[in-house]
């Protein structure tokens, strides 16, 4: 009776100590946890050769994303504004504003080489005025971006609406439309140049 006792309370034992295999316990004889060391940039100088990228943390290459979203909505939003006015045969108009600028960009390291990207929508407002019927005439509207990625800016494509239109024919809302959709080039243009700036982060 007493080996069966035994061989049942050493099977116990094996169990318990089997659905605990993986929890540390704290005893006072356990090596302490280690405690996280902040790296000296002193010791980053005094090696040589350092070819990895992102984090000194990261010297291995792997996998590390960083999120750009701030800088890279602060600076589209400075590039669009800075548009020059265009001149049309019937009038001329600017980028007042960009009331919006919604999207994600982002560097990452892969296998210790950089790729950057980006996915963006923008609704620029837009001021101008247009001769229309002998008179000059003040009009507002919007320019719509659909959303658009890094690299893909030659299939960009905008789309264009009037506001307090309500006066004004048929025939010159087409026009003005019109005349609207040349903010494409130029707005690629200042596109190129954020991707650029973005590549080279």
């Amino acid at each position: 009776m007493e080996g069966g006792a035994a061989a049942v309370s050493a099977e116990k034992a094996a169990e318990s100590a089997s659905y605990t295999y993986w929890v540390r316990e704290v005893s006072s004889d356990a090596a302490p946890l280690p405690v996280p060391k902040k790296i000296d940039p002193a010791d980053l100088c005094n090696q040589p050769n350092q070819t990895y990228l992102g984090s000194a943390w990261n010297r291995a290459g792997t996998w590390e994303e960083k999120n750009l979203n701030k800088w890279a909505s602060e600076r589209i939003k400075e590039l669009l504004e800075s548009m020059d006015s265009l001149e049309f045969s019937g009038g001329k108009a600017e980028i007042a504003e960009v009331t919006r600028c919604s999207g994600d960009a982002f560097l990452v390291t892969v296998r210790n080489k950089k790729r950057v990207g980006y996915t963006y929508e923008l609704t620029l407002e837009v001021k101008g005025e247009w001769h229309i019927g002998g008179e000059k005439q003040e009009l507002r509207g919007y320019i719509d971006v659909a959303e658009f990625s890094f690299g893909e800016l030659d299939d960009l494509q905008i789309q264009v609406k009037l506001t307090d239109d309500k006066d004004v024919a048929e025939q010159d809302k087409l026009q003005i439309k019109q005349d609207l959709k040349l903010f494409l080039q130029p707005l690629r243009e200042k596109l190129l140049k954020f991707e650029e700036e973005l590549k080279a982060r």
